[in-house]
């Protein structure tokens, strides 16, 4: 006897249903290395310095992009070298110019600093000194000190970038 065409298509369904389904990854890994990429690529726009949200940088116009260096931080209450606190304010107007916690941290990081280069030899390594602005001058001046008698002479002010209201 010959099947109908319906009881054909429906045992056809039947055995198309009782199959296993089968995942295939192919799209789902194309999608994600793309996914990848871009967010390699898009990952070098990010801030370089972060600033502590109890920190209020000065402002400029400056141009130039900071560069990662060593990061000396100057809040109201402490002296902070790459996250570590090394000195406190009580021990910045004790001192008579150098600030021993923050002079022994740089000391050591320039002892696990690779041998300079020629540009080092002459300028000295490079450090940024990120202060709130209203951090008062001779503060800021015995941090420069010290930050110079360790071979950190190459220093840079952080500043929040504005606009150029001239231009």
């Amino acid at each position: 006897m010959k099947e109908s065409s319906i009881a054909h298509r429906m045992q056809h369904n039947h055995m198309r249903l009782l199959k296993t389904a089968k995942l295939n990854l192919v799209s789902l890994m194309d999608i994600f290395t793309i996914l990848v990429f871009f967010l390699l690529v898009n990952s070098g726009d990010s801030e370089l310095l972060k600033v502590s949200k109890q920190l209020r940088l000065p402002d400029s116009v400056a141009e130039m992009r900071p560069e990662s260096t060593v990061t000396v931080t100057v809040t109201e209450s402490d002296i902070i070298v790459d996250g570590r606190p090394v000195a406190t304010m009580d021990d910045v107007l004790s001192s008579n110019g150098m600030i021993p916690g923050l002079a022994k941290e740089l000391d050591y990081l320039a002892s696990k600093h690779a041998e300079l280069n020629e540009e080092e030899k002459a300028n000295g390594m490079a450090l940024t000194i990120m202060g709130d602005h209203t951090i008062p001058y001779e503060i800021l001046k015995r941090v420069m000190v010290t930050c110079a008698k360790s071979n950190y002479r190459n220093l840079s002010m952080a500043v929040s970038r504005i606009e150029n209201a001239g231009t």
